[in-house]
């Protein structure tokens, strides 16, 4: 059976900052001593998407968050790293300074927090967004990573 519960008939028994600083927890406890959690996120100006089809649409960070569950979730441990990837590449996003955004530029966005964080999630995304197909693709890839890496790894040497 669902409850309807009104905020404003609740009150907060504790609120707390998440750990990546993006949202509030309070925990609320009803007139009726129902007790139930909500989160508070900072609203952003919305950003337009220019579509690959030439269509435009409000981001939709929801949508991304499925996208990403789907594609590389499963190179995670748990549903908060996968957020943390989404609200990662979303700062990305919102970094640029315009209002309209291309849909390549939200694929950059993932591959450059994926490229940080899970080195194989990031070869599959890649794959998928764009658009492997043929095996020199991936060899292409692999290549470009053991560079970064490489060049990482040099410039931790010489600081």
């Amino acid at each position: 059976m669902e409850r309807k519960i009104r905020i404003g008939d609740s009150k907060v028994l504790e609120s707390r900052e998440t750990v990546d600083g993006t949202m509030i927890r309070r925990r609320r406890v009803s007139s009726d001593g129902h007790r139930f959690t909500t989160y508070e996120r900072i609203e952003m100006p919305q950003l337009t998407v220019a579509k690959r089809s030439g269509n435009k649409e409000i981001y939709d960070r929801d949508k991304l968050l499925l996208a990403v569950k789907r594609s590389v979730g499963k190179f995670f441990n748990s549903e908060l790293e996968v957020e943390d990837v989404v609200n990662r590449a979303t700062d990305i996003l919102y970094s640029y300074g315009n209002d309209q955004i291309t849909s390549k530029q939200i694929g950059e966005a993932v591959l450059d927090v994926l490229a940080e964080i899970n080195e194989v999630a990031y070869v599959r995304f890649a794959s998928v967004f764009r658009e492997f197909r043929t095996l020199e693709d991936f060899e292409n890839i692999l290549r470009e990573q053991n560079s970064k890496r490489k060049n990482g790894i040099e410039k931790e040497e010489c600081e």
